[in-house]
């Protein structure tokens, strides 16, 4: 009863923590720029880690380890691989020039940047852009509810529902209230806590394993356990071949950071545009590191599984949290260190999850309202509809997340596949291509989003070959669409080339 007491404790502390930042920043919030993007103001540190802490979300410390704990190195093996060649690819070539793109024209949100990219007077980008983050966005929303609630209810027998939503309650009201600026203060603080887990986690889970060679033993008896051209399978207990296409196809994990709206925000809302490579070499290292610790802990997991030390799982997802559940019996100190273990198990959920509600709330509030139907608020009304947005998104992501079931992994999966398909391609021609138009954005967009579904639901489902994760091929068809409407329609107006030209540095 004690060391539960204790682990309650340190978990009240955190989240009082993060209600304390968001009140304390809702007094910075003067208008719709400083809620959406802070003003533009943040400062290196603060801009790599945000960006980090939102894309790294409950998928880090529950989806990660629970895949490697299940199937061993090569699925989440190449998963990470593609995912920190994207981070790196996405911190060199786009977020300076999206910073210095968005800038140039005003934008403070990502529909609004390929509206006033392309000069779409009428919006139509704008919308069809914010219905997009809408639906991809309330789904990974409530994957984040979902851990959350399974967080409570194995630890401490709470029911999921009640979990869920108490969770949720407290990442909405200090992100209503703080704006972006709360959500990257928050995010930062949530980083270090979660690289404290991580490492805490590894090194007692180690040591009741029975040390190191005998985790690599225990992984050595599975086949294809630790390869990263086979993948061990459960239900069989053989190993399956890893091919080349699937190895391609999972690396394209890393195509869909062109596209994440709320990591591309952080680019936007650095001070100073110069110090954005300082904020790549840290979110790099902090990404490879987080990535590959998740990794050994699915392993070291198994490991304390074989040893007898924790029961054999029927939701692998849960291993972290079973970890830090044995650490507690061990006394008062080990109980308040695995409520740190728990909170950053939160803090990876709510820096995700906060962010994400943020960027549908702008969707929906800045994007549909003001600029596509033309309805001009007052600042202080637009605040209100902004934060009553919130409020609404996480109502839905709420029921959404009622089954505690659900795959976290399967969920983030889906969505990360939808934003990387549908913002990807645009993104990279508005930056790089000076051809590109709005129809081409527009035909690359939609058509990307839906071919997200198609081969989902449909082509994937044949097997074989077609069964490859449905980002890769979405997002080739995106770009296809992209470059042919734009070439077979007129070229961009000489307004637009000329800050095209300008952000580019050509004379």
């Amino acid at each position: 009863m004690l060391t539960q007491s204790c682990i309650i404790l340190a978990i009240v502390v955190y989240l009082c923590g993060m209600l304390y930042i968001g009140i304390s920043f809702s007094r910075k919030n003067s208008n719709t720029d400083d809620f959406y993007l802070g003003g533009r103001t943040l400062g290196p540190f603060v801009t790599a880690m945000s960006a980090e802490a939102s894309d790294m979300s409950s998928y880090l410390l529950m989806g990660l380890p629970g895949l490697a704990y299940l199937s061993g190195l090569a699925d989440v093996g190449w998963t990470v691989i593609g995912l920190a060649a994207g981070t790196y690819l996405n911190w060199l070539i786009v977020s300076k020039k999206i910073r210095r793109y968005s800038h140039a024209v005003g934008a403070i949100t990502i529909p609004d940047f390929f509206a006033r990219r392309y000069g779409d007077r009428k919006n139509v980008l704008t919308a069809i852009a914010a219905v997009i983050i809408i639906i991809f966005f309330i789904p990974y929303t409530a994957s984040g509810f979902s851990a959350c609630g399974k967080l409570f209810s194995t630890l401490f027998g709470m029911n999921y529902m009640v979990a869920m939503i108490v969770s949720a309650v407290i990442i909405v009201t200090y992100c209503a209230f703080g704006g972006f600026l709360a959500v990257s203060t928050t995010d930062l603080i949530q980083s270090i806590i979660m690289t404290i887990a991580l490492f805490i986690v590894i090194g007692f889970g180690v040591v009741q394993a029975g040390g190191s060679a005998a985790v690599i033993e225990n992984a050595k008896a599975l086949p294809g356990y630790l390869s990263f051209v086979q993948t061990y399978s459960a239900d069989t207990g053989s190993a399956s071949p890893y091919t080349p296409l699937t190895i391609v196809s999972t690396l394209a994990w890393g195509l869909g950071y062109f596209g994440m709206p709320h990591i591309l925000l952080r680019f936007m809302a650095i001070k100073d545009e110069e110090k954005l490579a300082l904020s790549r070499r840290v979110a790099s290292i902090w990404v490879v590191i987080s990535m590959a610790v998740a990794i050994l802990i699915g392993i070291i997991g198994y490991g304390m599984t074989q040893a007898g030390v924790i029961p054999a799982l029927e939701d692998s997802e849960t291993i972290i949290i079973q970890i830090a559940g044995y650490l507690s019996k061990f006394g008062i100190f080990p109980a308040l260190v695995a409520g740190v273990i728990m909170a950053g198990i939160l803090a990876a959920t709510m820096s995700t999850a906060d962010s994400q509600l943020l960027t549908a709330a702008s969707g929906i509030s800045q994007n549909i309202i003001q600029d596509f139907f033309g309805i001009k608020l007052k600042e202080q009304t637009a605040m209100i509809i902004a934060r009553c947005t919130v409020i609404a998104i996480a109502v839905i992501g709420i029921f959404l997340a009622r089954d505690p079931n659900s795959s976290v992994f399967q969920i983030v999966s889906f969505a990360w596949a939808g934003f990387g398909a549908t913002f990807g391609p645009v993104v990279l021609c508005a930056l790089f291509w000076r051809r590109s138009n709005k129809w081409g954005a527009l035909a690359g967009m939609i058509s990307g989003g839906i071919m997200i579904f198609i081969w989902k639901f449909g082509i994937a489902k044949l097997g074989g070959a077609f069964n490859i994760y449905e980002l890769l091929p979405a997002f080739i068809v995106g770009c296809l669409f992209n470059i042919a409407v734009s070439l077979l329609t007129p070229a961009p107006e000489e307004e637009i080339t000329k800050i095209f030209d300008q952000v580019n540095n050509i004379p």
